[in-house]
């Protein structure tokens, strides 16, 4: 538009000047001393009056210049000429194009070589002579319009109005000068630019004074700015208006810039200590640049969301309604906080801030809410409770994708060498009395990859992380190829080559699912568990404190705060060289009880004084189908067809009870009782005793064997065979004591020995 003024002030000034110029009126002036003086007096002051004459000439810079003019009248001091009814003509481009200026009065000074008119000044710019306009219209509307013929420069203090192809506008005092190709309006500056299309919203811009660079294309605004589009609004102190070759703003560079979009459900405001505007050839605004100390809020009604950073570009669709805004991309020491708003009925969820170099911000359709946030730089998460239960979350990352759902609340999100820490619940002040209690440890965890779901509320729902995964909570470690957790049941699942290991114990398996209030595990997959002796009171080989213990199997559970152990599926359980082979195995610490069912094999070793140097050691084993252990009094009890076997010795019954020494003591094995179909074989090198009844015993301590019950027999290969209602035999001393009935009286048969 403003382009077009070069016709404005090259037409109504200098076709002014054409028209009225000091050569004209010396002409006049001369030509009417030699003409006869008119009978009628002149007015007073008056030197020479005429009506309706027309003025002519072929300006070679300007065309042809026509003036006409009603009346004419030249003062005789102070050298003053005086036009009415003035009608300025200039025509262009071989005749086919036609300027237009039209005035009620105007005043020449011809001393100062000025023209001057205090009344209103309409100027149309562009007209065709006939047909359609062949290019741009403007039309200018002012008054006290003061114009300098040496030099071509126009000026007024008064305001003016504009309409142009683009929009109109308005200022109170302007100027203009044809040298430089410079237009200023001097105060209460206003434009409006509508481009081409005649529906679109209009471009509003206000401002103290505005200078146009005509050969430039240029629109200088100052002191302050304001531009308004629609329901965006950009306020700033100076500003440059570029203009592209159709007249219309192609670009906005603005300092100490704010702007404001205002829409339903949504309030955006943007800042910058400079501010570049991006404008479509219909008006639109495109794109936004701001640096530095760029600064994008939007308010919902759901969350408030502040970014700050050095440099911020942001892209509106203006392929919709109102261009919303469709992306922003920051750089530059960015933060971005979104704090939830409270709304009935709904819980918030944690404060988010996010701090990065660079970030891409995409807005869902209509711009209201955001889309995903995505850095490619190194990035730092931060999750701020709003209310309680909520916990002190933080995530760094090498780079970080963020997705929205509705309302502003995150979906999920994906990270890259992901470093998070998890602070503990906050603990309650302790009442009067009561011992304050111990604050929980931070959990932290790092792996290459990182993806957190959320509910629809916001809610942390789902962490899974791959890749080197590792965890801490305190003296509590984990790692595995992959690590999920589950926040609603504080759960952490380990996969793949998954280990984990406290100050109590270590356990390796392919799955490894963790409790993380309780710390109880669930392991599956080629188990490997350690448990650290509790080293308090006595125990014996099968469960001693000594030492720890170590079992292997396909799955493990555990309870009770790590104090109870399930092994199942081929367990085995040791203690140094103490073993239990079964289909199960349970642990309990606490009650210091074991059982095991299945195929049940336990192995201990005997210690012997007399055993020294490389001597091979001794065990004592025992097979059944069940086994139940209670350390309080030392008994392990086995069920379901029993064998126990130690060097010498074998014994078979329905149920074994095998009463175990302390474990510092010199057999592992005090005495055993079995009982229900009884057979025992002692075996020696040069001879073998075989006993059988319902019930027998055997005493590790001095080699006794008591046999009772179902008619007891005792067979020994040198000696024959013994029957009594009970049978004591003394290894060691090879001593036998038989106690009969009365009605089962002591059968005794000798082998004679062959000579």
């Amino acid at each position: 538009m403003l382009r077009s003024t070069r016709g404005l002030l090259l037409l109504a000034l200098v076709l002014m000047l054409g028209a009225v110029g000091a050569t004209y009126f010396r002409q006049k002036h001369r030509q009417a001393r030699r003409e006869p003086r008119a009978s009628q007096n002149l007015p007073p002051g008056t030197e020479s009056y005429a009506t309706t004459w027309v003025w002519r000439k072929d300006e070679t810079t300007h065309g042809i210049v026509e003036v006409r003019a009603k009346r004419f009248r030249q003062l005789k001091a102070p050298s003053l000429v005086e036009i009415e009814d003035v009608e300025v003509l200039v025509y262009k481009n071989e005749g086919k194009d036609l300027d237009r200026v039209r005035t009620a009065k105007a005043q020449f000074d011809d001393d100062k070589g000025t023209l001057h008119s205090d009344a209103d000044v309409d100027i149309e710019l562009g007209l065709a002579v006939e047909g359609p306009p062949h290019g741009h219209q403007l039309k200018i509307h002012s008054s006290g319009v003061t114009y300098e013929a040496k030099t071509g420069k126009a000026y007024t203090g008064l305001a003016a109005t504009f309409q142009f192809d683009e929009g109109d506008g308005k200022s109170v005092g302007a100027s203009y000068d044809p040298a430089l190709g410079k237009l200023e309006m001097d105060s209460q500056v206003e434009l409006h630019w509508r481009g081409k299309n005649p529906q679109s919203v209009p471009m509003k811009i206000e401002t103290g004074q505005a200078t146009y660079l005509e050969k430039d294309a240029y629109v200088l605004l100052g002191p302050w700015s304001k531009l308004t589009r629609g329901t965006s609004v950009v306020e700033a102190g100076e500003a440059v208006v570029t203009l592209n070759d159709e007249g219309t703003i192609d670009e906005v560079e603005a300092t100490l810039a704010h702007g404001t979009d205002t829409q339903p459900g949504r309030q955006l405001q943007y800042s910058a200590g400079r501010l570049h505007m991006k404008l479509t050839p219909k008006g639109e605004v495109e794109k936004v640049s701001g640096e530095p100390d760029a600064r994008l809020l939007s308010v919902t009604d759901a969350a408030r969301t502040n970014v700050s950073c050095f440099r911020v570009d942001l892209d509106f669709d203006t392929a919709t309604a109102g261009s919303p805004l469709k992306q922003a991309v920051t750089s530059g020491n960015t933060v971005l906080e979104a704090v939830p708003l409270p709304r009935p009925g709904v819980e918030s969820p944690e404060t988010r801030v996010m701090r990065t170099d660079r970030a891409v911000i995409k807005m869902r359709a209509g711009g209201k809410e955001l889309d995903t946030v995505e850095s490619v730089t190194p990035s730092h998460l931060e999750f701020l409770p709003t209310r309680a239960g909520q916990r002190h979350r933080t995530l760094d990352a090498s780079s970080l994708f963020v997705a929205y759902g509705s309302d502003n609340t995150i979906q999920w999100f994906r990270a890259e060498n992901a470093v998070t820490r998890t602070d503990p619940e906050p603990v309650a002040a302790a009442k009067p009395g009561e011992k304050p209690k111990k604050p929980g440890e931070p959990v932290l965890t790092r792996s290459k990859y990182l993806k957190a779901d959320f509910d629809k509320s916001g809610e942390l729902t789902r962490i899974e992380q791959s890749g080197d995964f590792t965890y801490q909570e305190g003296e509590r470690h984990a790692r595995a190829n992959k690590g999920i957790l589950e926040q609603a049941r504080n759960l952490i699942t380990l996969d793949q080559n998954a280990r984990m290991w406290d100050s109590s114990g270590t356990t390796t398996a392919d799955h490894i699912l963790m409790d993380q209030k309780s710390g109880d595990v669930q392991a599956d997959g080629n188990v490997v568990s350690t448990r650290m002796p509790d080293r308090q009171g006595n125990s014996s080989a099968m469960l001693t404190n000594d030492e720890p213990i170590q079992a292997t199997s396909a799955h493990m559970r555990t309870g009770e705060h790590n104090h109870q152990f399930h092994y199942e599926g081929q367990a085995v359980a040791w203690q140094g060289s103490n073993r239990i082979w079964a289909d199960a195995i349970d642990i309990d610490r606490t009650a210091r009880r074991l059982s095991a069912n299945g195929h049940v094999r336990t192995r201990f070793m005997e210690k012997k004084k007399e055993q020294v140097g490389a001597q091979a050691p001794t065990f004592v084993t025992v097979d059944a189908a069940a086994l139940v252990y209670t350390e309080s009094d030392r008994v392990a009890h086995y069920t379901g067809g029993s064998h126990l076997v130690r060097p010498g010795m074998d014994v078979k019954g329905a149920e074994i009870r095998a009463f175990l020494n302390d474990s510092k003591a010199d057999s592992s094995l005090d005495h055993a009782v079995a009982d229900g179909q009884v057979a025992i074989v002692r075996t020696e090198p040069d001879r073998t005793l075989t006993g059988s009844g319902d019930h027998c015993e055997y005493y590790s301590k001095d080699e006794r064997i008591y046999m009772k019950g179902g008619h007891p027999v005792l067979v020994d290969s040198v000696r024959g065979t013994t029957k009594g209602a009970e049978l004591t035999y003394y290894v060691d001393d090879d001593k036998l004591i038989v106690n009969g009935a009365p009605k089962d009286l002591v059968t005794t048969r000798i082998l004679r020995r062959h000579r």
